[in-house]
């Protein structure tokens, strides 16, 4: 099992570059987070160089964050502004070596009508086959996400089926699910036959603890048993762990052991 640390979540008691060298260190083998922007491309490359770690996730720009934005992908009339974000997106995931950028959907207005839905999906599968065909071009893959109602309320994109679906109406191989057990639990539940069924078109996993989003082993989610059954299925991908720590990192990196990863903060990193 490949795991994968969220950065953006994990190890905030260091600052943001000092926290590969802490992942590494804990025995992580790659790092994810949500946004590589604000951050010269020299020097993210060079914190994963220097820790022996690979990049493997990380998210197209999202609009305004701090306005409440939340993606750009399905908002009609931001196509410009959608199209710049995919080009400045592969050219980070190029100079980190990234294989995977999600597009995050955005949301929909509050009370949004039938036709403002079905003017968001018409610009989704549109910017999505854009987005498809230009990450194709830099060998890359583009992932969606069902993000749950209950932390992001609005989102346009929450359910699994939903997610099938726009990947087969925009019908690019390189269009992936990010199957987060986090996000289906809560929207969906039955979580293994949600993963079975969807195994064909999954990219990467992402895994937290349910409902407060802390360690895996915290919570309602049985996750060795959920990432044996993904492990039964041949999946040889990354599982990102995309949690926020309950406590200190480094105390609550027990559930993991058994994957790899270290609780003694003087291990070295790899």
């Amino acid at each position: 099992m490949r795991l994968a640390a969220n950065l953006s979540m994990l190890f905030p008691e260091h600052d943001f570059l000092d926290r590969f060298g802490a992942a590494a260190k804990a025995g992580f083998r790659g790092v994810e987070y949500l946004f590589p922007y604000a951050y010269r491309l020299e020097d993210l490359a060079g914190c994963l160089r220097e820790a022996g770690l690979e990049q493997v996730l990380f998210n197209l720009p999202p609009g305004n964050w701090e306005a409440g934005e939340r993606g750009l992908a399905s908002l009609p009339g931001r196509e410009a502004e959608f199209q710049a974000s995919v080009a400045e997106a592969l050219r980070y995931a190029e100079a980190l070596d990234c294989p995977r950028i999600h597009a995050m959907a955005g949301l929909l207005p509050e009370r949004a009508d039938r036709e403002t839905v079905e003017a968001h999906h018409h610009t989704y599968l549109k910017n999505l086959r854009f987005a498809a065909g230009e990450a194709a071009k830099a060998g890359r893959d583009l992932l969606i996400e069902p993000i749950n109602q209950r932390d992001m309320p609005g989102y346009f994109l929450s359910r699994q089926a939903d997610a099938i679906k726009v990947i087969d109406e925009v019908g690019a191989d390189n269009l992936r699910l990010q199957f987060d057990v986090y996000h289906c639990q809560i929207m969906d539940g039955d979580l293994i036959s949600h993963m079975e069924r969807q195994f064909h078109a999954i990219g990467h996993v992402q895994i937290a603890g349910v409902p407060e989003r802390h360690e895996p082993d915290l919570g309602e989610v049985c996750y060795p048993e959920v990432l044996a059954r993904l492990d039964s299925l041949g999946y040889t991908g990354w599982v990102g762990c995309e949690y926020r720590p309950a406590g200190n990192t480094w105390a609550g990196l027990g559930w993991g052991q058994a994957y790899g990863l270290s609780t003694d903060t003087t291990t070295r990193g790899h």
